[in-house]
């Protein structure tokens, strides 16, 4: 079940007010407030409109969850922020599904939207997506504090879940030390995300495919034959060794504790806000840490994005100043408020441009995604 941080219940007045550039047919967003408006360092603000919802990823929910709050403290006239954690994928497919009342106006999302997602959005009149990079995230292996501390490699971890050996055949190793001798003669039992997180997205690119990679006949596929590929590098085995542990990355934390001999699949942040139950397990030799992520020499690093809708502006300006809440450096700068949250900031450069597109709602560039 989605979770949802409804942080105060919602002003009932009424607000009609159509969306702007939006389909002809689209039905006006209604509820919230009116006229709602707050002076701040620039001038005054307008939060008015009707309470802003946010859907996707189970990673970046906590870091909207966090902007949610700061949000309405700053704006306690404003309508209070719905966010739900949904996955990425399924975040996206709400979020593209249209423009209007019923429809989210932010999706949170652990990888990049993809071209498939921008047509659909653009066939249900979403044309004005503002594409915002928020910071990093590292895909960590974890392992109960109970548990006897090992290291892992992608080829290791490439061998062990890979419905496939690289020969082609099934895969059917149940130990760590069948997979390498150097590891222990423990069961695989890995806890991670289902295909529609993009926590999965991301671990099949950054650490199946790495691994898969090793393997130099299985690498010449990707040029070859892209279709085989993917299947042999980054389709799972289905009889036990992956346990796919829904979008909820607490429970995760739970089952760890609850069983030290597995082995857990989510982002850095839930890492740092359960360090007293589990540690990392590094990969390829290299700790998961807030500067190893920093500075890209973790492996498994990853950009963290929020997607917003343009044609939302006009009838929830409120949206705006929820985005320039974000894009401060006191929320997610190297020392900003995120930070305790477990969000690894971007570079300078990379918050300047994205704090620029945040100032002026500037659409993506739909050419260059993939």
């Amino acid at each position: 079940m989605p979770k949802t941080s409804l942080l105060l219940a919602a002003t009932a007045a009424c607000l009609v007010a159509a969306c702007d550039s939006g389909p002809e047919n689209v039905q006006p967003i209604e509820g919230g407030q009116t006229g709602a408006s707050a002076t701040a360092a620039g001038g005054a603000v307008n939060v008015s409109g009707p309470a802003i919802r946010a859907v996707g990823s189970s990673t970046v929910y906590p870091f909207t969850t966090a902007v949610a709050e700061a949000f309405k403290r700053r704006y306690p006239q404003a309508a209070t922020p719905i966010v739900e954690s949904t996955g990425t994928g399924g975040g996206i497919k709400l979020f593209c599904g249209g423009v209007g009342a019923q429809h989210p106006d932010i999706v949170n999302a652990s990888r990049r939207i993809k071209k498939s997602e921008v047509d659909q959005c653009a066939q249900n009149g979403v044309a004005q997506i503002v594409e915002v990079q928020i910071g990093f995230d590292g895909i960590v292996l974890v392992e109960s504090r109970e548990a006897t501390p090992f290291n892992l490699a992608p080829r290791d971890v490439f061998l062990a879940l890979a419905a496939t050996r690289p020969d082609g055949r099934p895969n059917t190793a149940r130990t760590w030390r069948e997979v390498n001798p150097a590891l222990p003669a423990t069961r695989i039992e890995v806890l991670g995300p289902p295909p529609t997180s993009g926590t999965r997205d991301a671990f099949n690119e950054l650490i199946m495919e790495a691994g898969c990679k090793t393997f130099p006949e299985l690498a010449a596929l990707k040029d070859s034959d892209e279709d085989t590929y993917k299947s042999r590098c980054t389709k799972i085995r289905e009889d036990g060794a992956y346990v796919e542990a829904g979008e909820n990355d607490n429970l995760i934390v739970q089952k760890l504790a609850a069983n030290p001999a597995a082995v857990g699949v989510f982002g850095y942040s839930y890492l740092e806000e359960n360090l007293d139950k589990v540690r990392g397990i590094p990969l390829g030799g290299v700790e998961a840490t807030y500067d190893n992520i920093a500075t890209l020499k973790y492996p498994a690093a990853r950009p963290l994005y929020i997607y917003a809708k343009g044609e939302h502006v006009r009838a929830k300006p409120a949206l705006k100043a929820f985005l320039g809440e974000y894009a401060e450096d006191a929320t997610w700068g190297p020392t900003g408020y995120l930070k305790g949250r477990g969000l690894v900031a971007s570079p300078d450069d990379i918050r300047a441009k994205n704090a620029a597109v945040v100032a002026d709602l500037t659409p993506m560039d739909k050419t260059a995604v993939k």
